[in-house]
């Protein structure tokens, strides 16, 4: 987009609940001096008679959590659109192929999320790794501190995790856990050993992987070659007692196998997503003292959402002075990225 002798017109397009804390006054008041919008409106139905002005005018769409797909129909209301930038994560199900044929550039704040779900499988590795969850559960029905007997096979020393999916998160991921006395494995069929290397790791195929971790942690993307990837086989490959952390996406797991393991006791679980999600009320897995289920919280909450909001700001800021986008999705690759 070259830079233009004005502002570039913006028009913000999603919940309006996520507003004010993706982007809180001060980065409000930053978007303002870069483009020309209106704080207060906010875009929920591309449909809205009351949305076509703005439309009509837009060079720029911020698009949030709850913005309605981009499709031949918005780009022919938005004719003078020129970016299209994601205070979220994927791009998958917003974007349509009208937006790609019409050169539209599209860019995600996919990577300031990747920061709280690395952080938030980091503490869960750490905590699965001392059985923490388990010991909970035992405190609380015993009163009795564990014997010596019953933490033998407690501690990280030496614990290894496997992550699947060198994405964003994934790397995020092994980054944090250089600091520690863990050993990485790593699958990715995108990644080569030496890059494996350099990202701490070593590579391995899918099945090794799984046979040799202690904890397996999910970080690849659901397309149709990742669709329930861990099947029945391959989850019987995990050693007994190993640990399986799921913070991508529900669709990468056999849920029925999952859940039979889980229920035998065979396996342990943290899991944030599943399939589907939330699980019916009366799933085995809210009661299981070996699965620690929370309700997708992994990723950017409260005000972490503000660090979406602010690579906006910066890619908004570049696209003004005719600058590039850091975070640009092009459609080539939207075949293997979430």
């Amino acid at each position: 987009m070259p830079p233009s002798p004005r502002p570039p017109r913006a028009v913000f397009a999603m919940d309006p609940v996520h507003l004010p804390l993706l982007f809180p006054p001060p980065l409000m008041t930053r978007l303002g001096r870069t483009a020309d919008l209106d704080a207060a409106f906010v875009v929920r139905d591309f449909a809205d008679p009351a949305a076509a002005d703005a439309l009509a005018r837009a060079e720029v769409l911020i698009t949030g959590w709850g913005c309605p797909h981009l499709d031949a129909g918005v780009l022919a209301a938005a004719p003078r659109l020129r970016a299209v930038l994601h205070a979220a994560g994927s791009v998958r199900s917003l974007v349509g192929e009208a937006v790609w044929k019409h050169g539209v550039t599209v860019s995600s704040a996919a990577t300031g999320n990747a920061v709280p779900v690395a952080e938030y499988t980091l503490a869960m590795i750490l905590l699965a790794g001392k059985d923490a969850f388990g010991h909970r559960e035992r405190y609380r029905r015993t009163h009795v501190r564990p014997t010596s007997a019953e933490t033998v096979t407690t501690g990280n020393l030496g614990r290894r995790v496997g992550v699947i999916g060198a994405s964003r998160v994934g790397r995020r991921l092994t980054e944090l856990l250089r600091p520690f006395d863990l050993t990485v494995l790593l699958h990715d069929p995108y990644v080569s050993p030496a890059e494996a290397a350099a990202l701490g790791a070593e590579l391995l195929g899918l099945e090794d992987l799984l046979r040799r971790s202690d904890i397996v942690s999910l970080h690849a993307p659901d397309i149709p070659e990742t669709h329930r990837m861990l099947d029945r086989d391959r989850l019987a490959l995990l050693r007994d007692g190993s640990v399986l952390i799921n913070t991508a996406r529900g669709a990468l797991v056999d849920h029925e196998a999952l859940t039979e393991e889980l229920v035998s006791g065979r396996l342990r679980a943290v899991l944030d997503v599943t399939e589907p999600e939330p699980l019916p009320a009366g799933s085995p897995l809210y009661r299981l003292s070996n699965v620690f289920l929370t309700p997708h919280i992994a990723g950017s909450l409260g005000n972490e959402l503000e660090r979406l909001g602010t690579i906006v700001a910066e890619e908004l800021e570049r696209l003004a002075a005719g600058l590039p986008p850091l975070h640009e999705v092009r459609h080539a690759d939207l075949a293997r990225i979430a």
